[in-house]
């Protein structure tokens, strides 16, 4: 009986999160676009729903909601279930869409999006090669040879964010960073942008007369009378086709220059509207906000410098770790099992919360920056891929800020897996992507101000 209960209630919730991504699928993804293939809509909330219930099994775990072998049962179901949406579902029907959008292979549209699933498939069990993921003692298309490969991935992916993130978030926030633009800069700017299009306007119209008076000439000499008059009209007419290259020409370099120009003075308004916005009690701590998460950022890149030199791992969750420093260092009495255990769950909430707002805003985005209306369902398909992936990465790395009586049966469901490694990979990657956005940023921070000084 209480585990048709633990049932009903997991059930309920993967409604109410399938319900929440149909929802954000319809009003934040596919808003502007007419949705064609409900498939991709079903498999897109799915993904969403098994996710967001690995998470709600985590704090499960940690409140002890649930039956310890229902816990149990429905880790497994749900990881057996993202692992063949993630491995075999979404990929077959990334590839069924790409050859459907190839004309010529419609006739063989199932032959070939088979041959590119096979194809995925090759390079997926490829990838566990050259990382110590591998392991002999089980099959195939065990759990653990699948979620090792997915773990690999999601954790690079999330690495990568965490690492952009992690110095963007201080560089956006933080008003030390900011241009300093006055409405002089902004004015002599909007005034080159009004004197390209004046001079776009005047060319054209000469265009156009000359145009015409080709065009009239063309009428009156359409039949010239002597052969000197015909070469006469050739000429004319070549040297004015000459004339009109060269314009047009002209008119395209300063059409390109408009949109730059455009797009300057749209960032100057930006930079002029945050500038404002900084001054303002919200601005004033979204800025202590960026000079903490520098902070953090800074700590995190030596932390995890740390962690490569000296190949270090830790065992003990960072809470219990903290509070027991803390504890000895005070010399006070405290029941460190059982703040930790509160202290736990709300950063574990904490975590969740911000992954997930933290992915969908970065979904969104991706999508409006590079979909259409052939390529939408291809492109929802692949964020769909990058979701799970990253989910089931997270709770992999999430298993160490848990204290350690509650990933019992997390790391039974998720086997023999080598978790010293992914930490170190995320170290690695985290490393590379945080000192690439710091070059990056820098650059594009430093040479702001120089394309805006430019006549």
């Amino acid at each position: 009986m209480s585990f048709l209960i633990d049932s009903s209630i997991v059930i309920t919730s993967q409604i109410l999160f399938f319900g929440f991504g149909w929802l954000f699928f319809m009003r934040q993804l596919f808003k502007d676009y007419e949705v064609r293939q409900y498939v991709v809509q079903v498999i897109f909330s799915v993904t969403f729903a098994f996710s967001c219930t690995m998470f709600e099994l985590i704090i499960f775990e940690i409140l002890g909601v649930l039956d310890s072998s229902s816990r149990y049962f429905h880790w497994k179901m749900n990881l057996c279930i993202i692992l063949i949406i993630l491995v075999f579902l979404v990929p077959f029907y990334i590839g069924y869409f790409i050859v459907s959008n190839i004309w010529l292979l419609h006739k063989q549209q199932l032959l070939f999006s088979c041959l590119l699933w096979l194809t995925f498939m090759y390079f997926f069990w490829k990838l566990g090669e050259p990382f110590p993921i591998l392991s002999p003692k089980h099959g195939i298309l065990s759990i653990e040879q699948l979620i090792s490969r997915v773990g690999v991935i999601g954790v690079t992916l999330m690495a990568l964010l965490s690492g952009f993130g992690a110095v963007n978030c201080p560089y956006t926030y933080m008003s030390y960073f900011l241009r300093n633009v006055t409405d002089t800069d902004i004015m002599a700017l909007e005034r080159r942008l009004l004197q390209t299009m004046d001079m776009i306007v005047s060319k054209k119209k000469r265009m156009a007369v000359a145009r015409r008076t080709m065009f009239l000439k063309g009428e009156v000499h359409n039949k010239p009378s002597g052969f000197w008059e015909m070469i006469k009209s050739v000429t004319t007419s070549a040297s004015g086709s000459e004339n009109l290259m060269q314009i047009q020409q002209e008119v395209d370099s300063l059409e390109e220059l408009s949109r730059q120009l455009f797009l300057e003075t749209a960032d100057l308004h930006a930079t002029k509207e945050r500038i404002e916005y900084s001054k303002t009690f919200k601005g004033k701590y979204f800025n202590f906000l960026g000079y903490f998460f520098s902070i953090y950022c800074v700590w995190k890149i030596f932390m995890a410098t740390i962690n490569i030199v000296f190949d270090r791992v830790g065992k003990t969750d960072p809470v219990t770790r903290g509070i027991e420093i803390t504890v000895n260092y005070l010399g006070i009495q405290f029941d460190v099992k059982f703040w930790s255990q509160h202290i736990s769950f709300i950063l574990v909430g904490i975590i969740i919360v911000t992954s997930i707002r933290g992915l969908l805003i970065t979904l969104t985005k991706f999508f409006y920056a590079i979909s259409s209306s052939k390529s939408s369902n291809v492109i929802v398909l692949l964020l769909a891929q990058i979701m799970g992936m990253y989910f089931v990465s997270s709770v992999l790395l999430i298993r160490m800020s848990m204290p350690l009586e509650y990933r019992t049966i997390i790391t039974e469901v998720l086997g023999e897996l080598q978790f010293n490694f992914y930490h170190r990979w995320f170290d690695v990657i985290f490393l590379v992507s945080a000192l690439s956005s710091m070059l990056f940023l820098y650059l594009a921070h430093k040479q702001a101000p120089e394309k805006h000084m430019a006549p």
